[in-house]
């Protein structure tokens, strides 16, 4: 049984999205968009798909933002272009670095809103984490982002922005002409961010469509990762239209625990969810969904919550990402202690699932699972605030 009338969101007044006057910015359409738009404007339908391919190459491949320097198109249409469209990305605000090498970046969209974005360098991977949201609609209690009420939205430009922000910040775009180099320092994207990615599922295929595209930036599918709190109707979607592997925040073994510290969970209950993750594997042709779980002291971390997630899995390809609880002012929960964590993770292993503690990153710049905040927001609002909030 589920309860549609939940009060699982936040009561929020949306901010009207107020774009720019003037050129279309390129960044965020997808091919077919492009190629429309292309046409609307004038480009020949018999040269339109080599145009659509050359442009793409130059802002995805390349990083090119400027349509004067897109040499293998005439000189004439690099004007046409430069006159009617523009090639941005959201702007890097401030950028800290963790003692362990995190990057977080701040980052500014239209209309003046903030995201964060958190780069983690390790031996065999960097990985981003991208925002969907500005705040988020859910209300998690264990996280700092939604104590930040959602204000809009993110395009697929601002979404796949962050990934090209980053690699500017890396200096990873490649040379024209020079010999391919297999190196990637931004080698993975996580859906881990400010908000609830399938609440913005349209933009956020996009953006992954234009990742993922062979031709531009061309990260693999198995190399994105989309978190999501439990919106059930989007899972099957996401397999079909997206096919990118699956982590789901799951962080409590019984519909009581889990009504608290997940309240989407009111809408779609456990049962639910696993009935539509059961399915997942088998549509995108996916591998392990992973499951997210945040170790939170006397509240989901006893010896049973161990042998009760285990059973609730069963038959499910996973591994349980254990998630220390990281700590912010005025939070309504303690992590777990070490030993607890690891008695909780050997009971998962010996079960036979893949059960890693994951290591905080970037704790000393607030960019750890579940403290992104707008530097703005939370510069407004004292401790007494937030916990106020966050007790409410």
């Amino acid at each position: 049984m589920t309860d549609d009338t939940a009060p699982i969101t936040q009561d929020v007044l949306t901010i009207p999205r107020k774009l720019p006057e003037g050129p279309v910015n390129l960044v965020g359409l997808t091919r077919p968009a492009l190629r429309a738009l292309l046409i609307d404007n004038g480009t020949p339908e018999k040269q339109v798909n080599m145009r659509v391919g050359q442009i793409w190459q130059w802002i995805y491949q390349w990083g090119v933002r400027d349509f004067h320097a897109m040499t293998n198109l005439s000189k004439g249409y690099r004007a046409e272009l430069a006159e009617k469209f523009v090639i941005e990305i959201p702007e890097m605000v401030s950028k800290q670095v963790s003692a362990d090498g995190t990057r977080k970046y701040l980052v500014r969209i239209a209309g003046g809103h903030e995201v964060e974005v958190v780069y983690i360098p390790e031996e065999t991977r960097g990985t981003l984490c991208i925002s969907s949201q500005v705040g988020c609609t859910l209300t998690c209690s264990f996280c700092h982002t939604g104590t930040q009420k959602l204000v809009r939205n993110l395009t697929a430009g601002e979404i796949v922005g962050q990934i090209m922000m980053a690699r500017d910040d890396l200096g990873e775009w490649p040379q024209p002409g020079a010999p391919k180099d297999e190196t990637r320092l931004l080698s993975n994207i996580v859906l881990m961010g400010m908000g609830e990615p399938l609440y913005n599922f349209d933009n956020v295929r996009d953006a992954m469509k234009i990742a993922m595209d062979g031709e531009g930036i061309s990260l693999s599918r198995r190399r994105i990762t989309l978190s999501t709190s439990g919106v059930v109707p989007e899972i099957a979607k996401t397999a079909e239209e997206i096919g990118c592997l699956l982590a789901v925040s799951f962080h409590a073994t019984t519909d009581a625990v889990r009504d608290k510290l997940v309240p989407i969970n009111r809408k779609w209950n456990i049962e639910t969810l696993l009935g539509a993750l059961r399915e997942y594997p088998r549509l995108s042709n996916s591998e392990r969904i992973t499951f997210e779980y945040v170790m939170l002291k006397d509240v989901n971390d006893s010896d049973a919550d161990a042998r009760r997630l285990v059973q609730l899995i069963k038959g499910i390809p996973a591994k349980i990402n254990l998630i220390p609880f990281n700590e912010w002012p005025g939070a309504p929960h303690a992590r777990s202690d070490w030993e607890r964590i690891e008695k909780f993770a050997d009971i998962i292993y010996k079960a036979g699932y893949a059960s890693p503690i994951r290591t905080p990153r970037g704790e000393d710049i607030m960019a750890a699972c579940g403290q992104l905040k707008s530097a703005t927001e939370r510069a407004r609002k004292s401790r007494a605030q937030i916990e106020a909030e966050t007790r409410a």
